[in-house]
């Protein structure tokens, strides 16, 4: 394959992404096979993809914030429980194999489409948040799981985020996206960090497939905004379906 060819695969695919991860999750699925192909190593490729993420991360964060939102406090201590998971998880992610796990969380998800499908509906603009007592503790421990998973794999991890938020502490979707986008800004850091400490990542490629995902993630920030729960919703159902199938064939 040609150099240019190469660049221009990974920079429109980074942009789809870039789309895709800021408002619902599940980006990683198309971009760790692409990467996997060009660098014939999977942890290699798990490593890299994360250098897309974190800057995406800040372009998304940038994006919302240009359209007045601002981030909310728990998104910070969230933060933290996720990054202590996302060591444990980034340490073991070369040596565990996962086909059973994968095919348990891909009925787990589709149960997760279930009920957001068939649940009676309820307007989160009208719900006040919840962030404390029980429901705090209950996202920390939650974020804490999410956290390992996300260190380890990465693919989905901001549709889980996107359900524990909007379900425990009834934050509307296109809040939750700013806190996600958070979050994970704060364990990819530490996660690439233990991939770069275990020589994982080309740098070269990430940064490529970043340059893509960059600016889906300042467009797709602000479009989110201005269209509401409703589009985040609907991006939410499909991701979560194709991650489904995904990790049951594959």
């Amino acid at each position: 394959m040609s150099p240019i060819l190469e660049i221009l695969i990974l920079v429109v695919v980074g942009f789809i992404v870039g789309v895709i991860n800021t408002i619902s999750g599940g980006g990683s699925m198309l971009t760790l096979p692409i990467l996997i192909f060009f660098l014939g190593d999977s942890a290699m490729a798990n490593g890299t993809n994360r250098v897309a993420i974190f800057l995406q991360t800040i372009s998304s964060i940038a994006g919302f914030r240009s359209k007045g939102l601002t981030i909310p406090k728990p998104s910070w201590w969230l933060g933290v429980a996720a990054t202590i998971g996302a060591f444990i998880g980034s340490l073991i992610a070369v040596d565990i194999s996962n086909t059973v796990f994968n095919r348990i969380l891909a009925i787990f998800m589709i149960v997760i489409v279930a009920f957001m499908v068939l649940k009676p509906t309820k307007n989160l603009n009208d719900l006040a948040e919840r962030f404390t007592g029980k429901y705090f503790w209950g996202s920390l421990i939650a974020f804490f799981f999410i956290g390992i998973y996300g260190g380890f794999l990465q693919a989905g991890t901001g549709i889980f985020m996107l359900l524990a938020l909007s379900s425990i502490n009834q934050m509307t979707l296109v809040r939750s996206n700013l806190v996600k986008a958070v979050v994970m800004l704060i364990y990819t850091a530490v996660s690439l960090s233990v991939f770069f400490y275990h020589d994982k990542v080309n740098l070269k490629y990430g940064l490529l497939l970043a340059s893509g995902q960059f600016v889906g993630g300042w467009v797709s920030s602000r479009w989110s905004v201005a269209k509401g729960d409703g589009l985040v919703k609907t991006f939410l159902i499909i991701m979560v379906i194709a991650m489904a199938v995904k990790l049951w064939l594959f």
